[in-house]
């Protein structure tokens, strides 16, 4: 079965004909939901991103046409906004969502600032999902789309959906949650996102489908058997050279030889499964269950639809990748919206 977005790809190859439809996103990261817009066609203008690096990461690679290195509270209060920004099609957004990850601190980092990364201003998380639905009802585009990640539907998470879903409504929105795996659009990743997509109330369409059933992409289908590098972090590769066939990853191990509980997070990737999600760190600690290194940036961009040639200059590649939406998990949504709505107005 074709994938109708391919997971391998170049930037310089460019991108679909325009379909005149226009977009413009909030919390913008390296683009990964940028170029997943523009592999759907649409006219995508640019963004809001607070971190200076990353930032820099996105004007090389797109080289947008409005762009706003700026804490999104601080582009709320900019009075001289294009007027091309309050005709948009489609808003994006994807506010940063550590405090709402289930591997995360959860409910005790909930209402404190933090600094997301080094380099940038403190602030809080929680609440960018209500400042960035104030960047809606000061734009009102025709559509809207929040991504977050799975914990926002689980546990007391389930309190804050509820306000958002409220507030969607409140601002003129008919909205729609929905949870999507990436390995079932396209994307050699299990990748599962929270989706909440909104159609402003003048416009009366049917609810929006998304089913997506594509063949899974297995990591031995993107893995470099060229990089023979081994890892030699003493404890992870005694671990490693510990494990049995049923261990699915250093915790396992760790239990059975050490009875410690430690290394929840490093994974084993298997040939003959879809790699997990790639997160801001996992990258450096998933190892391949049959060869004693870490997964390399080839394989990292194409588990994360990243264009292979992409520039990501002195940023860490697997950082970036996991912190970003897969493009052709954003281009196959986009899609669906142009399909089922955007085309019908």
């Amino acid at each position: 079965m074709d994938h109708k977005f391919p997971y391998k790809w170049y930037l310089k190859d460019g991108y679909p004909e325009s379909n005149g439809l226009k977009v413009f996103g909030t919390f913008v990261c390296g683009g990964g939901s940028t170029m997943g817009y523009k592999l759907a066609g649409f006219d995508h203008l640019g963004g809001v991103e607070i971190d200076k690096e990353v930032a820099a990461v996105y004007q090389k690679n797109h080289k947008p046409k409005h762009f706003y290195n700026l804490d999104i509270r601080d582009f709320n209060k900019l009075d001289n906004l294009s007027d091309e920004l309050f005709d948009l099609d489609l808003l994006d957004g994807s506010p940063p969502c550590s405090t709402f990850s289930m591997a995360g601190s959860r409910e005790k980092a909930w209402n404190k600032k933090k600094k997301f990364r080094e380099g940038q201003s403190e602030q809080t998380l929680d609440d960018l999902v209500f400042v960035y639905l104030d960047t809606i009802k000061r734009l009102k585009p025709k559509v809207v789309l929040l991504e977050n990640v799975k914990g926002l539907m689980q546990g007391n998470a389930k309190g804050y959906l509820k306000e958002i879903h409220k507030r969607f409504t409140d601002t003129g929105y008919r909205v729609q949650v929905f949870l999507l795996n990436a390995s079932k659009m396209g994307v050699p990743q299990r990748r599962e996102r929270v989706f909440v997509i909104g159609l402003r109330d003048d416009f009366k369409l049917s609810k929006l489908v998304l089913n997506f059933n594509e063949k899974p992409i297995l990591f031995g289908e993107i893995c470099d058997n060229s990089d023979k590098t081994e890892s030699n972090e003493p404890v992870q590769r005694r671990l490693w050279n510990a494990q049995k066939i049923e261990d699915k990853g250093l915790c396992d191990v760790s239990n059975r030889v050490d009875n410690k509980n430690n290394f929840f997070s490093h994974r084993l990737l298997f040939k003959n499964k879809v790699m997990p999600t790639i997160t801001a760190h996992s990258c450096a600690q998933h190892w391949l269950k049959d060869t004693p290194r870490h997964p390399n940036n080839i394989e990292l961009k194409l588990a994360g639809s990243y264009p292979l040639d992409y520039d990501f200059i002195n940023t860490k590649q697997g950082y970036l990748i996991g912190m970003s939406v897969p493009p052709v998990m954003t281009a196959q949504i986009a899609n669906q919206i142009n399909l089922q709505w955007l085309s019908k107005i």
